[in-house]
């Protein structure tokens, strides 16, 4: 009884001392998606803009649909 009280002692230690830095891993990488979108709407917005109209997707439907009568 005594060795698994101190394996779940040693075990919940364990995860005292690895949570701060699985948290800081986390954070890390949020943070780095939000620069990458960042990035990426600005590097669109510096974009010049086309000045001919934007052509449909092949297949895709039309925004104007039939109506039943």
């Amino acid at each position: 009884m005594e060795a698994l009280i101190a394996m779940v002692a040693v075990l919940g230690l364990f995860v005292l001392m690895t949570l701060p830095a699985l948290i800081g891993i986390v954070h890390d990488r949020r943070i780095d998606r939000q620069i990458e979108r960042a990035e990426a709407a600005r590097a669109a917005a510096e974009r010049p803009a086309d000045r001919t109209p934007a052509r449909p997707a092949q297949g895709a439907a039309s925004h104007r649909t039939a109506r039943a009568a």
